[in-house]
């Protein structure tokens, strides 16, 4: 029996501000999110970015409206 590399299952989760949002973005206002989603939203808010499961309720390309507009990618 093989064990999974949970290091390969995370990617690194990015926001960052835009003044445009692409027409094939999901548009979200923070009260839209899960208490989770939030909390990891405003913890890359301050640090830049983190490593998130690719599961999360965030998805690339998502813009996310709080004090600015604030587009989700992974790397």
């Amino acid at each position: 029996m093989s064990s999974i590399d949970t290091e390969s299952l995370q990617r690194q989760l990015t926001v960052r501000r835009t003044e445009s949002i692409p027409a094939s973005s999901r548009v979200r206002h923070v009260d839209q999110l899960s208490e989770e989603a939030l909390t990891r939203f405003l913890e890359v808010v301050e640090a830049g970015s983190t490593a998130v499961r690719e599961d999360m309720e965030l998805a690339d390309d998502d813009v996310i409206i709080h004090t600015d507009y604030f587009c989700v990618s992974y790397d």
